[in-house]
């Protein structure tokens, strides 16, 4: 991919993680906690499949943050946020793999807003 076609590409993957990171701030203030979770999760993988694509290693369709970031060679923090962010794709979406309570998931939202 060119390096033009791969500016474009890469912004619209960007104006994507916006637009997740917008609607977890309103899920968060209409207390819609997994939406949160599930939205931030999102806006932190696309950001990262973004910076993939800009630096022309290519898109790799994954939902593991944690290795799209290493694979970027990711500065410490942004890894450690991305190991944050990982369990909350699953753990949003599917009530069997773990039960928070209110207070738990609330922090948890706080969290992945912070993270992503």
């Amino acid at each position: 991919m060119n390096e033009r076609l791969a500016d474009a590409e890469s912004k619209r993957w960007i104006t994507k993680a916006e637009s997740d990171l917008k609607h977890a701030k309103k899920s968060f203030d209409l207390e819609d906690y997994d939406w949160v979770l599930l939205a931030s999760q999102q806006a932190g993988e696309k950001a990262l499949k973004a910076i993939c694509i800009k630096k022309g290693i290519g898109l790799t369709k994954t939902h593991d943050l944690s290795s799209l970031a290493r694979k970027l060679k990711a500065p410490k923090g942004i890894i450690i946020e991305a190991v944050l962010l990982n369990p909350f794709y699953t753990i949003s979406r599917y009530p069997d793999l773990g039960f928070l309570s209110e207070e738990e998931s609330k922090n948890a939202a706080v969290d992945a807003l912070n993270a992503a």
